[in-house]
């Protein structure tokens, strides 16, 4: 049904608890943030309906709800531009840690997982925007070629079943996220002077294999949904309690509180439970394959973003050299 180890996946888990433990707390601290921002607003909102208020009309509920909504709209958008602080820090320094593990080697004496994490992050990638729009690329490549390639055929050949196509497909573009991981560990592994290439590289072994990392990733994601939902329904009533005692919340805002604290623990602990799977699947399927110039040509004819991953890897210039794209074979 799957092509991971369950135990191998939580011995990895329970390896790298510092990591967790960090991650931990990034997602803690956001959902904290989003609760006293969007309390506070609503608060501050509440107060001044209660000032406006007369006779005829109680504003309070309403100016709390766009005070409460203004306070979540601020959080946004600080978590948006720290989105590539999180991918640096997070996900990719947990990915380093978990790859050197994977392949049996110790984290070196005198450092610690995060710090250990830290330096080869950035000795892979020197600044968090060049991993940013190497993984933005990737994922466009992923979501191109797979609305390109995959048809109705590849998974349900039963004709007349759209809406439950429609309904894959979705559940395929959730699933490219640890698909992307795999690929940003595959480049960690490997670590290619021209980190370009090395994302080009393991895009086409990911093209090359995608019926397999395709059938773990749409599993994976499933599952880990359903043990959101499952803890969304375990911190809703904590949250509701929680809610209740500030003015000027509830209702809506108990729902979207509770969603945001599911997700932040599915970040923080399902989330690098299915990376570790989806990785051990990758470096599976890739083992001793070069890339294929078969699939070279035809990513090239279906995938613009790939043609740009291309130019920018035979447009890198390694210090006072020329520009190379790497072609690895993996051990």
């Amino acid at each position: 049904m799957w092509d991971f180890s369950l135990g191998k996946a939580f011995g990895l888990m329970l390896r790298t608890l510092p990591f967790i433990g960090f991650r931990l707390a990034i997602y803690f601290g956001i959902t904290l943030a989003y609760l006293i921002a969007t309390s506070g607003g609503a608060g501050i909102g509440y107060m001044i309906g209660s000032i406006l208020r007369d006779a005829e009309s109680d504003p309070s509920g309403s100016v709390a709800f766009w005070g409460g909504l203004i306070g979540f709209g601020i959080v946004s958008g600080v978590l948006y531009f720290a989105r590539e602080y999180l991918l640096y820090i997070v996900k990719a320094g947990h990915i380093a840690v978990l790859v050197r593990l994977i392949d049996d080697q110790p984290i070196p004496e005198g450092t610690g997982q995060i710090g250990y994490a830290t330096q080869i992050v950035k000795s892979r990638f020197a600044e968090a925007s060049v991993l940013f729009g190497i993984d933005q690329i990737i994922k466009s490549i992923l979501r191109t070629f797979n609305a390109t390639v995959l048809t109705i055929s590849s998974f349900l050949p039963i004709p007349g079943l759209t809406n439950v196509m429609e309904f894959v497909t979705a559940v395929i573009n959730f699933s490219l996220t640890y698909v992307d991981e795999a690929i940003l560990a595959y480049m960690i592994r490997t670590n290619p002077e021209n980190a370009w290439a090395g994302a080009r590289d393991g895009v086409i072994f990911y093209a090359q294999n995608y019926r397999m990392m395709l059938k773990n990733a749409v599993f994976l994601t499933i599952l880990a949904w359903i043990v959101s939902f499952v803890i969304f329904l375990v911190v809703i009533a904590p949250v509701a309690a929680l809610v209740s005692m500030m003015p000027g919340l509830g209702g809506f805002w108990t729902l979207i509180i509770a969603i945001i604290a599911a997700y932040a623990l599915k970040a923080a602990l399902i989330d690098p439970f299915a990376m570790v799977c989806i990785v051990q699947v990758y470096f599976k399927a890739i083992e001793g394959q070069t890339p294929s110039p078969e699939w070279v040509d035809r990513l090239n004819s279906v995938a613009a973003p790939f043609r740009e991953l291309s130019a920018k890897a035979a447009a890198f210039v390694p210090g006072p050299g020329g520009a190379s794209v790497s072609v690895t074979r993996v051990r």
